[in-house]
């Protein structure tokens, strides 16, 4: 049986999308490492539009109508597949086989609960990162912080979840305006370049890697006490804070800057290698017309000997996974890592899909 609504063509950004969702991904960290346990939500999601089926959108993101049932299961905010409804949110999942169209008698097709318009909107692809307050960035200049924890309640080296903390000022003499109920995010500078970059001076900024969120409880004349609210990574006394500014785990899938060559500086951890869900930095930003909810392909590209004197050749790219922008700075940015298909390391070069 046909579904009333047929498929539409798509353009480059939702065929993207069906390709990630069809690679297998591993991740391959060398070591355990803080975000190498997944322990969060994060997936593309897809919002129902007037008209929509789950046939018609197994067949854009699966290339089959055939999975329907398979997306409905995945799917269990759904009570019945013959009734979807405009603004609901169905998450996509990979492709773990290729379907095929069964020689019986297949299965009915669901039916969309409402009439096809005249102009169907564009589609509306988002990608949910519920950890996003945890990314942390690369900027240059460093950020100025509002303080630093000198102290903690029992003198604790290693500082969590409900433990106490003392602020004083970056400068003396200069006074913050601490007030009870203020959040604050604790971070700490890193050095993301490698050693190539630091010896020929193209460093691209300072790693600002966020470990919590602390609020006031106390302000005095030359210091204040914080109460460690959520604690995403160890914290200890010399980490700096800085105003918290929380974002949304939501964000909109657009389309990619067309012409992007850039490469992966490290990831967030400085682990060895990276897989599914990492968060690595790039080094394209803002000022390269990078913007939030970008997907990008990461590859890699060998020069080889032909085999005749010292000719070489370089072959074609080969994609191995894709990442898809969180945050951008001016010249680098934040993103997470949505498939790979094996290792990934610091310095693997990324393009516009």
């Amino acid at each position: 049986m046909k579904s009333k609504t047929s498929c539409r063509t798509l353009g480059p950004m939702l065929l993207v999308i069906g390709w990630l969702l069809m690679i297998p991904g591993q991740a391959m960290a060398a070591d355990p490492q803080p975000n190498a346990k997944m322990d969060y939500e994060a997936g593309f999601y897809y919002t129902v539009q007037e008209g929509d089926t789950l046939w018609g959108l197994s067949q854009r993101f699966s290339d089959t109508p055939w999975q329907w049932p398979d997306l409905w299961r995945e799917n269990k905010q759904i009570p019945n597949p013959h009734w979807i409804y405009p603004g609901d949110r169905i998450r996509l999942y990979r492709k773990t086989a290729q379907a095929t169209a069964p020689a019986a008698v297949p299965v009915a097709a669901p039916e969309a609960q409402a009439t096809t318009p005249d102009k169907k909107p564009k589609p509306e692809v988002d990608f949910l990162y519920s950890n996003i307050d945890r990314v942390g960035f690369i900027r240059d200049p460093i950020v100025k912080p509002l303080g630093v924890i000198f102290k903690s309640l029992d003198n604790k080296r290693l500082v969590s979840q409900d433990d106490t903390v003392y602020i004083r000022y970056p400068e003396e003499g200069k006074v913050v305006d601490f007030k009870p109920g203020m959040r604050l995010t604790v971070y700490r500078n890193l050095d993301p370049n490698d050693k190539e970059s630091q010896a020929e001076g193209t460093k691209t900024g300072t790693q600002h890697y966020l470990l919590g969120v602390v609020e006031i409880t106390k302000s005095e004349a030359d210091h204040a006490m914080a109460k460690v609210v959520d604690n995403y990574r160890a914290m200890t006394i010399g980490d700096r804070v800085m105003a918290y500014e929380p974002s949304s785990p939501i964000v909109r899938v657009v389309d990619s800057t067309p012409g992007i060559q850039g490469k992966i500086i490290t990831s967030e951890d400085h682990t060895t290698m990276m897989g599914d869900l990492f968060i690595a930095f790039i080094d394209k930003g803002s000022d390269d017309h990078i913007v939030p909810g970008q997907i990008y392909l990461i590859y890699y590209q060998e020069t080889v000997p032909t085999g005749v004197g010292k000719e070489k050749v370089t072959l074609n790219p080969v994609d191995i996974g894709s990442l898809l922008v969180l945050r951008t700075e001016k010249n680098t940015s934040t993103a997470v890592i949505t498939s790979s298909s094996r290792k990934i390391t610091a310095g693997q070069p990324i393009r516009t899909p």
